[in-house]
């Protein structure tokens, strides 16, 4: 391979800007150490860097010149702050508190907040390990812990200027996260047409809701990429053509998640016809463009979908093929297969349409919805708002102040050698929930192992001051490359670097053992915390989660028949109803997967629940979006317009659900408002066909699918409230 495209294919990389960006800091902190002679600055120089670069936030050069500005106060006033209170044990447990507990709380005003809130809380306790390697306060101290916040600005400069350079293509790399995770759920639907009896059907479904939180997850970073970036410049051609990309992905994505015909009827009709496979190949390779159109936008390379197109025309060789035949039982599944095929063929458009987007309609709409905070009582109001037990924000501020104070009690009781170290590990390892924090608990004690035999490894075998400084360097860009999907490699690595950089002012040595015993008792801390300090047990959220579910199913069905009566319009309105709608869907698969990695007496009756409601409201949401794809205005003496009141009714029983849900009311059961619902559709469907309208109708089809998915919705969520599901919520003594 050309080493021309082998360096082209590594800038695509997401993580590799962000290593590169670390390697320039820690080389020119390297450098200016050896230049002053003094090779003992580059560890709080190297901790600054390491607190700026786990502080940076997203934001065009301006947005971050601004976070920058904001983070470097913040990180200054909590080295004074510790600087000031050091001598003072019992004032600085309070100080400790305060600001911790502060600075979790701010982090409820957006995820920028609680990424500087948690970046300052990591420097505060470095400026401790600053402080306590030279024995305490001195007259030096205030010129060390200027080196800290002179790191942290370093890497500050580098950022800024990076996003001023190369601002567009962190919004490339997101696009691309886009659709390739839309290319996996295309695949994973591929296997629902899958014409084979007796498979596991749920799993199948559960693995899909799973796979669309993700693409939900990389269709948010995009948007909120896109929109810091557009703010100011609305007019610039490139960012509207990702603008445009993104809109597209949306589209995809709801055909991509409609179902026009129960998959299991389908197969059953159908079980020695080649049609479903030919569904399921089309599909796939729907799913496999989109994952080569993923590495076309990261490689500006042509994009070639001659696999798919091919395969949506043997798909439709293989329905005329049935049409053909004119058997009777198969008449009734001919029109919800062409719809089927239709919604694909529009699907490969859409796929056709990403590399030439302006091509495509013009949008009348192409806002995109700010969430963060338009002035300093709105943010005031979003933290006074957590200020409950019932947030799960407020609940681990709670946490983690007392877990770091007794972390900090702890360390004055027995005095260990580089005690502050276990209040980092209290830091990193505790989280906002159990799952969360069990993970990261075994997983930063291995990493600690396995960096403290590397870091005895590489000062027994080289010595020499300027090879341990290299190691050092590279293992701070492992750590920065690693964080986020391999934590292992991540601590492993920043452990090799604190060795290696504390060999070169003592002996490293002596640090492997006290390193260890910190990170045992620092990781004791925390899981005892996040266990018996107001516990954040999933299963507790899990029927209010639900109920947000159904709240907000029935706002994109609101905004659905909204578009029916006035007519379709890509509007914010409806985009913002769809985006939380599957938001909310994939909040609850997240909370589910936590609760299967929580403790079986808390979640075994309520994670089977749970999942079962889950693959049911999945179901809702896909056939809801089938009816999305399809909405166009309908006229006064259209046949579906008689259908409207039906699809207001399954939005008023899906409120009252979502109502008794959320106040844990006894759920009444909808199989008989849902039968009478179907029973007026297909009153309403025969009466047109006795006008010999013969066309497929796509909303009343979607009404039925719809209305008769609220008998079992209801039984789901009547399990979720039932007494055993309520006494095992029941708060234990620990809370």
């Amino acid at each position: 391979m050309p080493l021309s495209l082998s360096l082209r294919r590594l800038w695509t990389l997401d993580k590799f800007a962000y290593s590169l960006r670390v390697f320039i800091a820690f080389s020119g902190a390297l450098l200016f150490s050896g230049l002053a002679g003094d090779v003992a600055l580059v560890i709080p120089l190297f901790l600054g860097i390491i607190a700026s670069a786990l502080s940076e936030t997203d934001d065009s050069w301006q947005g971050r010149l601004q976070a920058l500005v904001v983070t470097l106060l913040c990180f200054a006033s909590a080295s004074f702050v510790v600087q000031w209170l050091f001598p003072w044990p019992w004032l600085f447990a309070v100080g400790l508190a305060v600001s911790t507990f502060t600075l979790i709380m701010l982090g409820a005003i957006g995820q920028r907040y609680a990424t500087i809130a948690s970046g300052t809380l990591i420097l505060s306790i470095y400026s401790m390990i600053n402080i306590e390697q030279h024995g305490g306060v001195d007259e030096d101290v205030a010129s060390r812990q200027l080196l800290l916040l002179t790191g942290a600005a370093w890497y500050g400069a580098i950022s800024v200027v990076w996003c001023a350079l190369f601002s567009r293509q962190p919004v490339k790399q997101s696009m691309a996260r886009v659709y390739k995770a839309l290319g996996e759920f295309l695949i994973l639907k591929s296997a629902l047409f899958e014409p084979v009896r007796g498979v596991d059907v749920e799993a199948r479904r559960v693995a899909l809701a799973r796979q669309n939180g993700k693409v939900v997850d990389a269709l948010n970073q995009a948007k909120e990429m896109i929109f810091r970036r557009l703010e100011g410049q609305r007019g610039s051609r490139k960012l509207n053509r990702y603008l445009q990309i993104y809109f597209i992905a949306q589209d995809i994505h709801e055909r991509a998640s409609s179902t026009h015909y129960p998959y299991s009827a389908l197969t059953e009709a159908f079980f020695h016809h080649d049609v479903l496979f030919r569904c399921q190949r089309l599909l796939d390779q729907q799913g496999r463009a989109c994952r080569q159109l993923a590495k076309s936008l990261l490689l500006n390379r042509p994009f070639s979908h001659e696999q798919s197109e091919q395969a949506l025309a043997d798909l439709r060789a293989s329905i005329d093929n049935l049409s053909e035949r004119g058997k009777p039982e198969w008449r009734p599944l001919i029109r919800p297969l062409n719809a089927l095929a239709d919604n694909l063929s529009t699907l490969e458009a859409q796929i056709a349409s990403v590399h030439n987007p302006d091509t495509g309609s013009e949008r009348r709409d192409s806002a995109l919805y700010d969430r963060s905070p338009s002035s300093l009582l709105e943010a005031w109001k979003r933290v006074r708002l957590n200020f409950t037990l019932g947030s799960p924000t407020f609940r681990h501020a709670v946490r983690l102040t007392t877990a770091l104070v007794v972390g900090y009690g702890l360390l004055q009781w027995i005095d260990p050698q580089q005690g502050f170290w276990i209040l980092l590990t209290t830091l990193f390892v505790c989280r906002p929930n159990f799952a969360t924090t069990r993970r990261f608990l075994s997983q930063r004690i291995l990493g600690t192992v396995l960096g403290l035999i590397a870091g005895w490894a590489s000062i027994s075998l080289f010595p020499q001051p300027l090879i341990q400084s290299m190691i050092a360097v590279a293992a701070g860009v492992s750590f920065f490359a690693n964080r986020e999907k391999h934590y292992v490699i991540a601590t492993a690595s920043i452990t090799l670097l604190v060795l290696c950089s504390f060999n070169q002012v003592g002996d490293g040595f002596d640090l492997i053992w006290p390193r260890l015993f910190d990170t045992l008792i620092g990781s004791l801390i925390a899981g005892l915390a996040v266990f018996f300090i107001l516990p954040d047990w999933q299963g507790r959220r899990l029927y209010r989660e639900a109920a947000k579910v159904l709240t907000n199913h029935r706002r994109y069905l609101d905004e659905i028949v909204h578009q029916y009566e006035e007519g379709k319009q890509d509007d914010l309105a409806y985009r913002l109803a769809r985006r939380n709608a599957h938001n909310a869907d994939a909040a609850l698969s997240t909370l589910l997967t936590n609760m299967l990695h929580e403790p079986g007496h808390y979640r075994k009756q309520d994670a089977d629940n749970g999942l079962r409601f889950l693959v049911l409201s999945n179901t809702l949401l896909s056939h809801l979006s089938a009816l999305g794809a399809h909405r166009h205005r309908l006229a006064e003496d259209e046949d579906d317009a008689a259908f409207v009141p039906q699809a207001k009714r399954i939005s008023a029983l899906l409120e009252q659900l979502a109502e008794q849900l959320d106040k844990r009311l006894p759920v009444a059961l909808l199989t008989e408002p849902a039968n009478e619902l179907l029973s007026q559709l297909e009153e309403q469907s025969g009466a047109a066909e006795e006008k010999a309208v013969t066309l497929y109708r796509p909303i009343q089809s979607q009404l039925r699918l719809i209305a008769s998915q609220l008998g079992p919705l209801s039984d789901a969520a009547n399990r979720l409230t039932s007494p055993s599901a309520e006494k095992l919520h029941e708060p234990n003594a620990a809370v």
